[in-house]
């Protein structure tokens, strides 16, 4: 098994056929590249992006930023789900005094997420 192997089918879990088409290139090249040979760096990246792996070619202000099994996780270990990165856009739209009126609308949001998440 070889690095290119284990790079392609288990960081990345792409199928011989995926990484073919995801590459503009033919399965026979893929099966070449799994018994050793050199990927490109431009099909690595495409296999990382498609993985999630690399989210900061998509913006140098995601830099260290990767999707990991559905979450959203930094170098610094912190991982979001949807839910919460919601609230904390909640939050910051609401911009008002810790008031009972600004307390309500952070519960209604929340109920509102409760239900989505329940769904």
């Amino acid at each position: 098994m070889t690095e290119n192997y284990f790079f392609r089918k288990f960081q990345c879990g792409l199928s011989k056929k995926d990484t073919a088409e995801l590459c503009f290139k033919n399965v026979s090249t893929i099966t070449k590249w799994d018994k050793g040979r050199t990927i490109p760096p431009e099909c690595r990246r495409l296999m990382r992006m498609h993985k999630g792996l690399e989210l900061s070619s998509i913006d140098k202000r995601w830099k260290g930023w990767r999707i990991s099994n559905g979450l959203l996780c930094n170098e610094g270990g912190v991982t979001l789900v949807p839910e919460q990165i919601l609230t904390g856009y909640a939050l910051l739209e609401i911009s008002s005094a810790n008031d009972r009126i600004t307390m309500l609308k952070i519960i209604k949001a929340a109920r509102m997420m409760d239900k989505f998440k329940s769904s």
